[in-house]
């Protein structure tokens, strides 16, 4: 009998010691990834992903299996995908944009599947995380935050006479809630009168643009919103030729045209996405423990091609802003930032 429950241990020490071994000697792990929409800002976030993920596992002999779609804001689509990426047992899920990181929330309660979200501007609003510095859940990643009185302060700089903002944002689009209160606050407090232009579709988005033309606004606001950011492309023509500057939450609207755009670098946003991908899944960090992390907003990208079509010269622009932000970069229009190369 003791023989028995010799053999018995000494089986159990092995099997438990080729588990950790196993554990400890992994070096292939499956990503899901799934966008919300094709847009410049998302696409840079997943390019750069996807790099930073090849550029360490080559140099350090593990591989990440990318499973990536994109569910183009159908929703029934992104149950869908989520579904397969849990029947795929990928071992860590990205979510690109705030509604995406919501449904691989539901869908991980039980399963507790690690999340790492990209391009969330209110986490904690979203109800994705309890707070920025200690998430608790199994959700935890970037957060494009826009300091929208550093963009308010950009549109009285280049002109302290505007007597009409704009704001142009869909309504259902949660990165959209906060700037836009904080704006209606802002443009209060400063005796500013503003309107509301909105939609829910590319469409929508198009005649809201229009309405602000009709209404021969001064200036247009738009946060990092995802549902103007695709429609950016068919609108700034538009709204430039009647000579409306279009101030922006991100880089890649002044790519695709807008004015100004003003905020995070997706790409580098993407590259620490990616950091933290590898801090949970290579180095075990715990998702609960891990703070969101949040970026410097002090970058003011100005398209020179829309600027001179609105009749206002670069470098008076940019003398005006420097004061302002960390710096002053221009841009030309493109459909992506890789067309630029």
């Amino acid at each position: 009998m003791k023989k028995i429950t010799a053999i018995l241990l000494a089986l159990t020490l092995v099997l438990s010691l080729s588990a950790f071994a196993s554990a400890e000697t992994k070096t292939t792990y499956t990503v899901g990834i799934c966008n919300l929409v094709d847009d410049a800002s998302l696409n840079q976030i997943i390019e750069n992903i996807e790099a930073r993920l090849k550029e360490y596992g080559d140099a350090n002999g593990i591989t990440f299996e990318i499973m990536y779609d994109n569910c183009n804001m159908d929703f029934g689509l992104l149950t869908q995908i989520i579904a397969n990426f849990q029947a795929s047992h990928v071992d860590l899920m990205v979510a690109v944009a705030t509604p995406v990181a919501i449904a691989m929330q539901t869908a991980t309660e039980d399963t507790g599947t690690p999340v790492v979200f990209a391009a969330v501007s209110d986490p904690v609003g979203a109800g994705l995380v309890y707070s920025m510095e200690e998430p608790t859940g199994n959700l935890t990643g970037t957060s494009d935050y826009l300091d929208t009185a550093a963009v308010m302060n950009l549109i009285f700089a280049a002109d302290p006479d505007v007597k009409t903002v704009g704001l142009l944002y869909d309504l259902g689009q949660d990165a959209s809630t906060a700037p836009i209160a904080e704006a209606k606050a802002f443009l209060e407090a400063r005796g500013v009168a503003y309107k509301e232009y909105t939609g829910t579709n590319v469409t929508e988005i198009m005649l809201a643009a229009g309405a602000a033309v009709a209404d021969h606004v001064d200036a247009l606001f738009t946060p990092t919103d995802n549902t103007v950011m695709a429609a950016e492309l068919a609108i700034y023509e538009t709204i430039a030729e009647a000579g409306i500057p279009h101030y922006t939450g991100a880089d890649s609207f002044a790519l695709n045209g807008a004015f100004l755009g003003y905020g995070v670098d997706y790409a580098n946003l993407g590259r620490e996405t990616a950091e933290m991908v590898i801090e949970i899944l290579v180095n075990g960090a715990d998702p609960a423990a891990t703070p969101v992390r949040t970026f410097d907003n002090g970058t003011a990208t100005v398209n020179t091609e829309t600027c001179a079509a609105i009749g206002l010269d670069y470098d008076t622009v940019a003398a005006a802003f420097a004061p302002l932000c960390t710096r002053v970069q221009p841009i030309v229009t493109a459909e992506s930032f890789g067309d630029l190369e």
